[in-house]
C-alpha cells in the first residue's frame, strides 16, 4: 500500500486538493493529522489532561464555557494559539511543550488508522500532515505531494478565511509552519516519481489539472498485480515497507547534508 504525503503550509490550498484526492474519480481515503490532533486532545483523553495541567493556571481563557458533564469543557483553540503561537522564546518553548504532548498522541493514531486501511486492501492512502518535514515524518512517504503559494495569496486566504486575526496574528501563524520555499526545494530534491509540487496561485480549475496530472503519473505502475501480492503475501510487503522508508530516510540525510554545505 502507497503512503502519499500531503503536505504544504498554511493556506496554501492543501485542504482543497485533500478533499479532491478523496473524491471521484481517486476515492483515496485520507488520514488527516489536523483531525486527529483536535481528537486526541478532546476532554477526557490523556493530551487533554496534560494541556489543561500545564496551559490552564496561565492562560485564563483556556477552556470554552459549555462543557460535556461527564468529561469537561473543551480547549479554546484560539486561546491556545494566541498562547503558543509567535516567534518569542516563551512562545516557541510553549509550542514544543504542546507539541510534545499532542504528536506522539497523533502518530500513535495514524499507525492504527495505516493498520486498517491495510487491511481493507486499499492501494493508496492520503496521509495529509501539515508539518510532514517538520515532524520528521517524511521517510514514510514514499510520493510526497507538496501545495505551495505565494506568502502574498497566503496571507489573503487566511485573513479571508479568519478574519478575527490581526496581520501580526496572521504572519505569525504562517511563520510557525516555516517558509514554503525551502518545502519546495525538498520535495523537488526527493527526485523524480517521489516528490511533486503542485502550484496553487490561480483557479480552481487549474488546480484540479495539476492534481489530475500527478495523480496519473503516481497512479502508473502502483497498481492491480502487485497491489494484491503486496497484500496477500505481507512478509514481502513488510520488506517493501521497510526498503521505501530506508529510502526516505537516506534521501533525508543527503537534503540535511546539503542544507549544512550551503550553511558552512
Amino acid at each position: 500500500m502507497l503512503l502519499l504525503g500531503l503536505t504544504g503550509s498554511l493556506a496554501t490550498g492543501k485542504s482543497t486538493v485533500s478533499t479532491l484526492l478523496s473524491q471521484s474519480p481517486y476515492n483515496l481515503p485520507k488520514i488527516d493529522a489536523d483531525v486527529l490532533a483536535r481528537e486526541v486532545v478532546e476532554p477526557g483523553t490523556p493530551g487533554y489532561n496534560k494541556i489543561t495541567k500545564h496551559f490552564q493556571s496561565t492562560t485564563p481563557d483556556l477552556l470554552l464555557p459549555f462543557a460535556d458533564e461527564r468529561k469537561g469543557r473543551p480547549l479554546n483553540r484560539v486561546a491556545l494559539g494566541r498562547r503558543v503561537f509567535g516567534s518569542t522564546p516563551s512562545r516557541q518553548r510553549d509550542r514544543k511543550i504542546l507539541n510534545s504532548i499532542v504528536h506522539p498522541a497523533v502518530r500513535w493514531a495514524m499507525a492504527k488508522s495505516i493498520l486498517y486501511h491495510y487491511l481493507c486492501g486499499q492501494w493508496a492512502v492520503v496521509l495529509d500532515i501539515p508539518l510532514l518535514y517538520d515532524n520528521r515524518l517524511d521517510i514514510f512517504a514514499p510520493v510526497v505531494l507538496m501545495v505551495a503559494a505565494s506568502p502574498e495569496v497566503q496571507m489573503s486566504r487566511l485573513r479571508s478565511r479568519d478574519p478575527h486575526l490581526s496581520e501580526e496574528e496572521a504572519r505569525n501563524r504562517v511563520a510557525s509552519q516555516g517558509g514554503v520555499d525551502e518545502k519546495v526545494a525538498r520535495t523537488e530534491a526527493r527526485g523524480k516519481g517521489r516528490g511533486y509540487v503542485i502550484w496553487n496561485n490561480g483557479s480552481r480549475g487549474q488546480l484540479e489539472r495539476q492534481v489530475n496530472e500527478v495523480m496519473n503519473e503516481v497512479e502508473r505502475g502502483r497498481r492491480g498485480f502487485w497491489r494484491w501480492v503486496l497484500l496477500v503475501l505481507w512478509p514481502m510487503g513488510l520488506l517493501w515497507a521497510g526498503w521505501e522508508v530506508g529510502r526516505g530516510w537516506w534521501g533525508r540525510r543527503r537534503w540535511e547534508a546539503h542544507v549544512k554545505a550551503k550553511e558552512e
